[in-house]
């Protein structure tokens, strides 16, 4: 048997695998975006049950297969459960995960985004940020940090503010506000952005924009 590895990571998604197993895609520090199976985790005893659902962070210990890792246990920081209670936070939290899923590589260094996303899902559980605003800041740090994004498209009003969303430390991403007219300029120029980079269909953005709007 391989000797197992621990990774610090966050679960991006869960799917139901035969009657007691899960298939947990995680995005790790130290190994980018990764799959592994969790067997039983659907039984209610099972140690792994609450290891294995979106938005658990912590650190996870894994024994490496050929195609797959396999989870044995956890470490948990962080469930985000008053994010599962929330509407419409729960929509930006899962649209969060799929994008960092869609720009997430198997063996790449997954810290940057680890870190914004987590940081990011703090941001919507703050009652005095905009949730709005949350999301634009993570979709464009998303995108600068994959290198499909450079804050000198954007036009001289808001160019300020994009060039401090690319290049500010991440603790100070989100302590700032903008004008309902900014954000709003903010918005379709990132939506503009997106579009010309995004090259599949984001189903969780399709869902935040029919319960929440765009």
């Amino acid at each position: 048997m391989n000797d197992a590895v621990e990774f610090s990571g966050m679960v991006l998604s869960s799917m139901p695998v035969g009657e007691n197993d899960r298939r947990l895609v995680l995005m790790t520090r130290e190994e980018g975006k990764i799959t592994a199976f969790a067997r039983g985790a659907r039984r209610p005893k099972s140690t792994l049950l609450a290891a294995s659902n979106p938005f658990v962070t912590g650190r996870f210990r894994l024994i490496p297969g050929r195609d797959a890792y396999r989870l044995i246990g956890a470490d948990v920081k962080d469930y985000f459960t008053d994010l599962a209670a929330d509407i419409p936070g729960i929509y930006y939290g899962f649209y969060f995960l799929e994008m960092t899923g869609y720009y997430g590589r198997e063996g790449l260094d997954g810290t940057e985004m680890l870190n914004l996303s987590y940081l990011s899902l703090k941001a919507l559980q703050n009652d005095h940020l905009d949730d709005r605003l949350v999301r634009r800041i993570f979709e464009m740090r998303l995108m600068a940090i994959n290198g499909d994004y450079s804050p000198e498209t954007a036009d001289e009003k808001i160019r300020y503010t994009c060039r401090f969303i690319v290049s500010a430390p991440l603790e100070k991403l989100y302590t700032f506000a903008v004008a309902p007219e900014i954000l709003q300029d903010l918005s379709d120029h990132i939506d503009r952005c997106l579009a010309r980079v995004i090259d599949r269909r984001i189903k969780s953005r399709e869902i935040l924009a029919k319960f929440v709007g765009n």
